[in-house]
């Protein structure tokens, strides 16, 4: 069993291969040479940040699946300066398109100290942004993007940080690093 930990730099495809009949985008083949892992769970293409890879199934599937509630803590930049009217509705769970999510753990953070983002992030000297600490348990498609959507602060930048007790700690954007790695049979696929 192995399991990577990797910085999905932003505009990465969260896959080996672009299948798209566009331009070619970069992939995980830029940056991962492991035969054999897959990624448990996705990051949006303009979503940096912690991806695990593993050739355990079974982990990978635990990792992943909603029906587990694996936390998940991002660094969000959002648009203007939530209240705590706002951030009270993300910590109550808000109502989405596809249902209410479930509640989340918000706090407003300073800037966190994160590498540059190629392309910077839209500056507008007339719009105030804010940096939130969210944690969700659950793992709904653009979900964190959609809940600030849905309070009023659409998400500037997003940086998943932590997924259960595995953190970005020490990994710059396109780095990855072995977090567990042992010999054995391998979960069933």
């Amino acid at each position: 069993m192995v399991l990577l930990l990797f910085n999905k730099p932003y505009g990465v495809l969260c896959q080996f291969t672009d299948e798209s009949t566009g331009p070619t985008r970069p992939t995980l083949a830029s940056f991962i040479d492991r035969p054999g892992v897959y990624p448990a769970g996705r990051l949006d293409l303009d979503s940096e940040g912690l991806l695990l890879l593993t050739d355990d199934g079974r982990l990978q599937a635990r990792i992943a699946d909603p029906r587990f509630k694996m936390p998940k803590t991002y660094l969000v930049q959002v648009e203007g300066d939530p209240d705590e009217a706002a951030l009270e509705r993300l910590r109550r769970g808000v109502r989405l398109k596809d249902g209410p999510t479930l509640p989340a753990r918000v706090e407003r953070i300073e800037a966190p100290a994160l590498w540059p983002r190629d392309p910077p992030v839209r500056f507008r000297k007339s719009v105030p942004d804010c940096w939130l600490r969210l944690t969700i348990s659950e793992g709904r498609n653009r979900q964190v993007r959609r809940m600030t959507a849905a309070v009023g602060h659409p998400t500037l930048r997003l940086v998943r940080w932590r997924i259960g007790d595995w953190t970005l700690d020490g990994l710059a954007p396109g780095e990855s690093r072995v977090a567990a790695e042992t010999s054995g049979p391998k979960g069933a696929r």
